[in-house]
């Protein structure tokens, strides 16, 4: 019995993971954007046209970063075309939602926002 129930979570991980990949790839982002930790948030974040700072809320402020959450689900559910519900249920029931969202036929409708990582100085040129 656990064996089964173990292969049916882990189905349920891939293909929420995904279903984040691909609605990432559909707002221009990288699919494994959708699917680090952390980052994630920061890209979310970027595709919702909301400040910087939300990320630390979200991740930092106990109850508060619950509210923040929702709040920026519900932000890319209406930049993907879906109502304030389809937000609440990416917030609440990700597992269903997101591969909603990337499989579906929703289109991304706000800005194509390039996340670019910064660049690390390599070693002078040898002369």
């Amino acid at each position: 019995m656990s064996v089964v129930f173990s292969l049916v979570y882990v189905a349920v991980i891939v293909v929420t993971l995904v279903g984040m990949w691909k609605a990432f790839e559909k707002a221009g982002q990288p699919g494994w954007a959708g699917i680090v930790p952390i980052y994630n948030i920061y890209v979310l974040t970027l595709m919702a046209k909301k400040p910087t700072w939300w990320v630390i809320v979200i991740l930092l402020v106990p109850c508060a970063n619950i509210y923040f959450l929702i709040l920026l689900f519900i932000e890319i559910a209406k930049l993907f075309g879906k109502d304030t519900g389809f937000g609440v249920g990416l917030a609440l029931l990700g597992p269903v939602f997101w591969p909603i969202l990337g499989f579906g036929d929703a289109k991304y409708s706000g800005e194509q926002v390039v996340v670019t990582m910064p660049k690390i100085p390599g070693p002078p040129p040898a002369n």
